[in-house]
């Protein structure tokens, strides 16, 4: 196991590969990453532990089952229990199925678009604006009631930046984040509006091509994390020009709570 201290050896190892890199968080105070099998230059798997990465302590892993086992078993033994390993939902699916001290929690959507080679970013009916300090705690009002699963939060470290839309009678009706951001990678969640005054008029558009518009301009990549089930969300992705890819999830048995998803 040879532990891989700098972006670029990353890079290399994973064939830049997105999840992994935007998950070592531009080798950010407590991550850390290792990899196993390595020949040529290119390494056979990889793991990249980040603690309180978009809310949840979280392993992000590739790789060969076979070399990526005993590979994670070491890992997990420096970082403890409560970090969870995601990455594609084939290679999870066949992780639980080899190791026993591993449960699925699930599957869920990581979408991508890059900062050229694709339409310009366009859509939403709203006047999207960055958020004020003032108006974090009417942000929170609104993740609290129509999206209390997100991990991004007014009221919580991990966001560089809050994008809102007010209809007009200057109501708060929909939010975007730039949140986690990696040197190669941006984050856009937190992404939500109100059912009444939002959903449908295009202000979640407006809010999340205001964010990507920040997130692309510094980043070649822009990335988010979407629930399976949601049709309409993963809808408002592709329009916005990202394609998905199947990720899941995995925690040992026995490590606490029991959420799944994303």
């Amino acid at each position: 196991m040879f532990e891989l201290t700098a972006e670029g050896q990353l890079r290399t190892a994973t064939d830049d590969d997105s999840v992994l890199l935007w998950a070592a968080q531009g080798f950010a105070d407590g991550v850390r990453a290792w990899a196993s099998g390595l020949g040529s230059g290119r390494a056979v798997a990889v793991a990249v532990a980040s603690p309180a990465l978009s809310g949840r302590d979280r392993i992000a892993v590739r790789g060969p089952v076979a070399e990526l086992l005993p590979l994670l078993d070491a890992v997990t033994a420096l970082v403890g229990p409560s970090y969870r390993p995601f990455g594609d939902a084939d290679l999870l699916v066949e992780l639980c199925a080899r190791h026993d001290g591993l449960e699925s929690r699930g599957r869920f959507g990581w979408m991508q678009r890059a900062a050229t080679g694709l339409p310009p970013l366009g859509g939403g009916t709203g006047v999207a604006h960055w958020l004020a300090p003032g108006e974090l705690d009417e942000a929170a009002e609104l993740i609290d009631r129509h999206f209390p699963a997100s991990h991004a939060h007014p009221h919580r470290p991990g966001v560089r930046a809050w994008a809102g839309v007010r209809d007009a009678a200057g109501r708060l009706t929909a939010l975007a984040a730039d949140a986690w951001p990696a040197p190669e990678v941006g984050l856009l969640a937190g992404v939500v509006s109100d059912p009444v005054h939002g959903r449908g008029r295009g202000h979640a558009a407006a809010a999340c091509t205001l964010v990507l518009g920040g997130i692309l301009g510094r980043s070649p990549h822009a990335a988010l994390m979407v629930d399976d089930w949601n049709a309409s969300a993963i809808g408002l992705y592709r329009r916005l020009g990202f394609e998905h890819r199947p990720l899941g999830a995995a925690a040992q048995r026995g490590a606490g709570e029991a959420a799944t998803g994303c």
